[in-house]
């Protein structure tokens, strides 16, 4: 008996869905996902969905873009995959290139699939090089699911898993709308705050400070940015500790903030930079980038990260293009000017709608923050699910992050490739879910 072409129904595919897949976080969102091309996604009952967080915040360039479909195409059918000892032409480019974006003396590359892998070889790199093994963190941060980048995670999944890698830390994140460490006008005093991190680091450290590795903008931690001199005030603290500073720039890095890096507007140079979401536009592409110096060091002491899929020729080609589009169609600048567009329009709905409490980000990552009362900053679970259900019933797709004494944090991340008309219609959308969402309170 021939098997039928048809497809299965939605009833059959959530019931093989539901009999099948491990839960890997959260709920599934109840869309069939058909295709996606540029800023939209496409489902199965034909509705059409504005990605406004590219992906996992990592189609930086759209979905199905042109430049990657061919590159992925003729590299596919002339060489995809080889030996992890082996090199090709992508690889070498793509390092080569990458360094030629950077500031000196970041100019050595590891190419891997993802950002977690990325902070782990990272890290693992750090401690073979200082001999050192403990590790500085972001209270709300997030380095991945692997060990030594679990270990280093805050925001969320460390219950119930066991011990996490011995010497790990947490330092409070520098947060400008609720601040822990007030000034006279009670503005955030980060720099006091630095101080007493760090205070109790030394006093908690068995000696063995190897790194520091944070988010130059926090996502997960709810698109919080640093104030401009916190980096390089920690940069000292590493210092004066013999620790390197990793910046991990999975979603910040390659343009979307408006310039190629987010560290640039600090004037702060990492020891080590971790790349990955952006640098594959989608695709499992990540990059550790550091100096010759640390390199060489870490040869000398027999660094060791062999992977199957390390320097793979297939994912290289794709970072060649997407750096190729990002130099061609300047979407450095695109990211500032659609960026500016993009704050003006949640400023305007922030100007109608008392539950929105702040807007910050960068560039084209944004956040805006959900509360009950402005003054208080209470903060709603309820508010955040409410508004990101109705933004979907109405065609946007947003992302939110929900953190104890937070309130639920929309986090805003569309392709650089949009239109201003695009990122109007998300505006417009979100404008009508928030004050749906109020309305049903």
């Amino acid at each position: 008996m021939a098997a039928s072409t048809a497809p299965p129904s939605a009833e059959s595919f959530w019931s093989d869905a539901e009999r099948h897949l491990v839960r890997y976080g959260g709920e599934f969102t109840r869309e069939i996902i058909d295709r996606a091309a540029g800023s939209f996604l496409f489902t199965a009952d034909g509705r059409k969905i504005l990605d406004f967080t590219s992906g996992q915040m990592s189609a930086l360039l759209g979905h199905s873009h042109p430049a990657i479909v061919a590159t992925v195409q003729r590299q596919v059918a002339t060489l995809d995959h080889l030996y992890s000892g082996m090199l090709s032409r992508p690889v070498v480019d793509l390092a080569r290139r990458l360094a030629d974006t950077l500031p000196a003396p970041l100019e050595k590359a590891l190419l891997l699939t993802t950002g977690a892998e990325s902070n782990e070889a990272a890290i693992r790199m750090a401690k073979l090089v200082t001999g050192k093994h403990e590790i500085v963190s972001f209270a709300r941060s997030w380095h991945g699911m692997t060990q030594a980048a679990a270990s280093a995670t805050y925001s969320t999944g460390r219950k119930g898993y066991g011990p996490a890698a011995p010497g790990n830390f947490a330092i409070p994140v520098p947060n400008a709308y609720r601040p822990d460490f007030t000034a006279a006008d009670g503005s955030l005093d980060w720099n006091r705050q630095l101080d007493f991190a760090f205070d109790l680091i030394d006093a908690q450290s068995t000696g063995s400070l190897a790194a520091c590795l944070v988010e130059p903008i926090l996502s997960s931690g709810g698109i919080i940015e640093p104030p401009v001199g916190y980096f390089a005030a920690l940069r000292e603290k590493c210092r004066e500790r013999g620790m390197l500073l990793i910046l991990d720039e999975a979603q910040t890095g390659l343009c979307r903030t408006g310039t190629w890096y987010a560290f640039e507007r600090d004037g702060v140079v990492p020891d080590i930079l971790t790349l990955s979401k952006t640098l594959g536009a989608g695709l499992p592409l990540a990059a550790v980038l550091t100096s010759d110096e640390i390199e060489q060091e870490a040869h000398k002491r027999g660094f060791l990260f062999f992977t199957t899929h390390v320097a793979d020729p297939l994912v290289a080609a794709v970072g060649n293009t997407v750096l190729d589009v990002l130099i061609t169609d300047k979407l450095d600048e695109r990211a500032r000017s659609l960026g500016a567009f993009l704050r003006a329009g949640l400023t305007d709905i922030a100007g109608r709608h008392a539950v929105v409490g702040d807007i910050r980000g960068r560039g084209m990552l944004a956040g805006l923050e959900l509360v009950v009362d402005r003054e208080t900053k209470q903060t709603s679970d309820e508010l955040g699910t409410r508004v990101t259900r109705r933004c979907l019933e109405l065609g946007l797709h947003t992302n939110i992050v929900q953190l104890p004494g937070m309130g639920g944090v929309l986090r805003i991340a569309p392709p650089l490739t949009a239109t201003e008309d695009e990122l109007e219609l998300g505006l417009t959308i979100l404008d009508e879910a928030i004050g749906d969402a109020c309305a049903g309170l």
